[in-house]
Order: C-alpha cells, then sequence, then structure tokens
C-alpha cells in the first residue's frame, strides 16, 4: 500500500524533527564526556567554521554575557582548544581562535559518528545523494532565513 502525499510529508518532517532533536541529545552527550558543557561547544564550532571571532560575537552567538563569555573562554584555554591572540583591527581587544591541536582533538570525540554517518550516507546511490544533498541544503537556507527574520 502506497502512502499518501500527505503522509508522506508528515513522515519527512517528522524524521527531520527526530533529527535536529537527535542531533543535540548527541551534542549534549559529546559535550558532557568531553567536559565541556553545551556553550563551550558552541563557540568551538562557530571558531572551527570562522577561525576567529572577537569575544563579543561569541557572546552574541552564545548568548552569553560578557562575563559567562569570559568564563567559558577561560575553560576553553585551559582545556587547550582556544587561543586569544592580538585583534589586528584593534590593539585594545583580541581574537579568539581554535588552539593548534584543537580541531584534530575534537575531531577525535566524534571519530565513531563519522564512521557511522560514512557507512549510512554510502548506502545511497548517486541519484538518492543529490535529493539527500539538496534538502538538507535547502533546509539549511531555510532555517538561516527564519533566523534572520527574528532579528
Amino acid at each position: 500500500m502506497t502512502n499518501s502525499k500527505t503522509e508522506l510529508k508528515q513522515r519527512a518532517l517528522m524524521a527531520v524533527a527526530k533529527y535536529g532533536a537527535q542531533l543535540t541529545l548527541f551534542r549534549n552527550a559529546v559535550s558532557e564526556w568531553a567536559g565541556l558543557n553545551v556553550t563551550d561547544m558552541e563557540c568551538l564550532r562557530l571558531l572551527f567554521l570562522k577561525g576567529s571571532a572577537s569575544p563579543s560575537e561569541l557572546a552574541k552567538h552564545t548568548g552569553l554575557t560578557s562575563g559567562a563569555t569570559t568564563a567559558m573562554l577561560d575553560r576553553l584555554e585551559k582545556a587547550g582548544l582556544i587561543k586569544r591572540q592580538p585583534n589586528p583591527k584593534d590593539r585594545r581587544g583580541f581574537l579568539i581562535a581554535p588552539a593548534e591541536k584543537s580541531a584534530e582533538k575534537a575531531a577525535s570525540w566524534f571519530e565513531s559518528a563519522r564512521k557511522a554517518q560514512d557507512e549510512l550516507i554510502s548506502s545511497y546511490t548517486a541519484a538518492e545523494l543529490e535529493i539527500i544533498s539538496d534538502v538538507f541544503e535547502r533546509f539549511t537556507k531555510l532555517w538561516d532565513a527564519e533566523r534572520e527574520k527574528l532579528k
């Protein structure tokens, strides 16, 4: 028996919602296992994407106060995951960047998950991968646009 398009849409949207929830739960578990908290991990993720950021950018991204951001940066620096460097555009300030081996260290936390993802994604055909990629790329743009509406 084939599912109606309405049922398939509901199934797909439920799968996306469950995916998001499970990803959040997994990241929270990794954070706890690594001895960090969720905002520490969010900060690291932003730094890995951007390369560097000012403490005020990190505060805005994480929703932390300036004092809490300083405490977070102190924890990450003590763990050897970030470094503070002078800001070439503001000699009074500094930029935060990932420490030299931090990407390697963080990657090791996700090694099992990456292997499982690779095994799963490898089971799809090229045509299916086109569709999967398209869906995730479109959802990424959708969430970015929805986030912008909230500003």
